[in-house]
């Protein structure tokens, strides 16, 4: 086996979920939950344990409608693995921040827009955007807080998913987002991939990122820029989530992201983590034997062959649906069918604002360099 300890698990504990996120890698909120008893997460929980993987991401759907999450992600944390919260801040309280504080060394809040128009209509419920930020306002006077006590520092901050109706908003994730909250630690801004109902019909022509707009943000010049910008105590990151892909010269070149294993509410493990289709279950069979046969499924013929020819978003999208009806079951590829068509609900902007093709920008250096011929 080429890569015995996974680096990073995400496990989605549930598909149950407050939001309709329209990229929706998972489908939450629109599918059955698939969410398990308490004995039996602490099986899967131990199995992942079993692994030593580096972390384990607790994701959704929403985690925290999991009434037993803290139990679980405490055995984890326990273990001496570090865990990860990621949250669209809806369900956040303050009763749970002592919890949350105690188990999760990562506390990721979901933010894809810098206004309330924006963040809203991709997350397609109303209100959600001020959720967010009092959930980063409440984890932001907690750090405070514990801080001033002499405590730990919190790592918290915020996870953005990159489209064509925010990519505009990119630098005020910077100016105005960030400088809200002293105590975040990290901006993440990562593009959108083909996956889930980021992947159904009209979402990729309108809203997945152009090749143009993919190159710009995976820019090291323009990534400089928007660092720049932002509080000197915030990590500021940007992907293009192309390590995700699985593109064979990326695996060569060990630039794909194989270290990373995706487990499903029910336990199922995924063959690759953005793309549909199982190897196994970790409740019926051990977790090594479903590694070694999910680090296989990057090297299968099919995959090999299906993503060789890849080279821009168009065909990325392409192969991921050849992918994922190939692999899928029967009932994947029915939901699969299922998948309404994308109607936009706002303007979206190509290239950041003041930005005209092949003319450099007063206020945006990088962006200029990045668009240069």
């Amino acid at each position: 086996m080429s890569d015995p300890r996974p680096l990073s698990i995400n496990w989605d504990v549930t598909y149950a979920c407050p939001l309709r996120c329209a990229h929706c890698y998972s489908e939450s909120g629109r599918r059955a939950s698939r969410q398990l008893s308490l004995d039996d997460m602490f099986r899967v929980a131990d199995a992942l344990i079993s692994l030593r993987p580096g972390s384990i991401q607790f994701s959704g759907g929403e985690p925290l409608l999991v009434k037993d999450l803290f139990q679980v992600a405490g055995r984890v944390s326990q273990a001496g693995i570090p865990v990860a919260l990621y949250t669209s801040g809806w369900l956040l309280e303050r009763k749970m921040l002592p919890d949350i504080l105690r188990i999760f060394s990562r506390i990721h809040i979901s933010v894809d827009g810098t206004t309330a128009k924006v963040h809203d209509s991709i997350r397609s419920r109303p209100g959600s955007f001020e959720r967010a930020m009092h959930a980063l306002a409440l984890l932001d006077e907690a750090a405070r807080e514990q801080r001033q006590r002499g405590g730990g520092a919190v790592n918290f901050g915020l996870d953005c998913v990159v489209v064509r109706s925010n990519f505009h908003q990119l630098k005020e994730f910077c100016t105005e987002i960030a400088p809200r909250f002293p105590e975040m630690k990290f901006l993440l801004l990562g593009a959108a991939i083909p996956s889930g109902l980021a992947n159904r019909p009209g979402y990729t022509e309108r809203e997945l990122l152009t090749d143009e707009q993919l190159r710009l943000l995976a820019s090291p010049d323009y990534a400089r820029f928007l660092r720049s910008l932002a509080p000197d105590s915030v990590q500021l990151r940007t992907s293009d989530g192309l390590a995700l892909q699985m593109h064979p010269e990326r695996i060569a070149s060990g630039k794909a992201s194989t270290h990373l294993m995706h487990v499903e509410p029910d336990g199922a493990l995924r063959g690759i983590s953005i793309y549909e289709g199982t190897v196994g279950n970790l409740l019926e069979e051990p977790p090594q034997v479903l590694r070694e046969r999910a680090l296989a499924r990057h090297r299968d013929p099919f995959v090999v062959e299906t993503l060789s020819p890849v080279r821009t978003m168009k065909d990325w999208a392409e192969a991921a649906r050849r992918i994922d009806h190939h692999f899928g079951s029967e009932e994947v590829r029915a939901r699969i069918a299922r998948r309404p068509e994308y109607t936009p609900r706002t303007n979206v902007a190509v290239l950041p604002t003041g930005v005209r093709r092949g003319q450099p920008a007063d206020s945006d250096p990088a962006v200029a360099y990045a668009l240069a011929p």
